[in-house]
């Protein structure tokens, strides 16, 4: 497991202290989760459920509609 060191203001220090303690956490890792928050590569959660929610947004058949035909590319 690696470690880092970071410097913060006083005043970013003090609000990281409390929103650790707020979410029950040791600071370290409460920092830990928001990196890996941060660093995230999928969509969370939350997001992903709402996929469907809205029932009359367009499909993407209909959204390209009137978009034409593609122009054919010159050779290389």
């Amino acid at each position: 497991m690696g470690q880092v060191t970071i410097y913060l203001d006083d005043e970013t220090e003090t609000r990281m202290k409390e929103a650790a303690k707020a979410n029950g956490v040791a600071v370290s890792r409460w920092v830990a989760e928001l990196v890996r928050e941060k660093t995230a590569t999928e969509w969370p959660e939350a997001v992903r459920q709402l996929a469907g929610a809205w029932p009359d947004f367009p499909d993407a058949e209909t959204l390209r509609h009137n978009q034409g035909q593609d122009v054919a590319r010159e050779p290389f």
